[in-house]
């Protein structure tokens, strides 16, 4: 923060994208993995924006964007670590808009489904991933690009939007509506080798 501020003397936008995330089911699952997700993403969101706030934004307003995900909002198989971090921050989001809409921050949180050319993408859907079958579920019957999230996210940091302040707006095709959720099949697909990409 210091040298940004150094280098630009403001800082108007700060997106906490960090993420650690794999495939695991919750009996196979360490402690120590449990706690590195969350340290990651919740505790790494929330000290950034605390850096942040207290260097710049309680004094000149700003704009916080957290990505997060869809896995908690109908309990995802294989995921309760990623799934328990996204949640925390969707509900972080919601309690720093409150705290922190007088000093004119806004703070919302945009959820990404499947999206195509991403590392997350490749590793959690292994050699599936780009199959066309898979979008068959998904609403819209693809997955979504990068653009489509890098738009999103300029909505949410822009003037287009500056009376929007916590919400989490998910954009995903419909996917996390319809996909399927069958969790012996994910846990053969684990077992299969998507668990050495720990």
């Amino acid at each position: 923060v210091d040298e940004a501020l150094k280098e630009f003397q403001h800082i108007d936008i700060l997106v906490n994208s960090a993420a650690g995330n794999f495939l695991c089911p919750a009996s196979a699952l360490s402690f120590n993995a449990f706690k590195t997700v969350i340290d990651i993403d919740t505790i790494g969101t929330f000290n950034t924006s605390k850096v942040l706030f207290e260097k710049y934004f309680r004094d000149h307003g700003g704009v916080i964007v957290n990505i997060t995900a869809t896995l908690s909002y109908r309990g995802q198989a294989l995921q309760v670590h990623a799934g328990t971090a996204k949640a925390a921050i969707d509900a972080m989001t919601r309690h720093l808009a409150v705290e922190w809409g007088p000093n004119n921050i806004r703070v919302n949180s945009l959820a990404p489904g499947p999206i195509t050319g991403t590392e997350g993408y490749r590793r959690l859907g292994g050699k599936f991933a780009e199959e066309s079958s898979q979008f068959d579920t998904i609403p819209l019957h693809r997955a979504g690009n990068k653009t489509e999230i890098a738009h999103s996210t300029l909505y949410l940091a822009s003037p287009l939007s500056s009376y929007v302040t916590g919400t989490t707006l998910v954009v995903d095709g419909g996917s996390w509506l319809t996909s399927a959720n069958n969790f012996p099949a994910l846990l053969d697909f684990w077992a299969a080798g998507a668990n050495k990409n720990q």
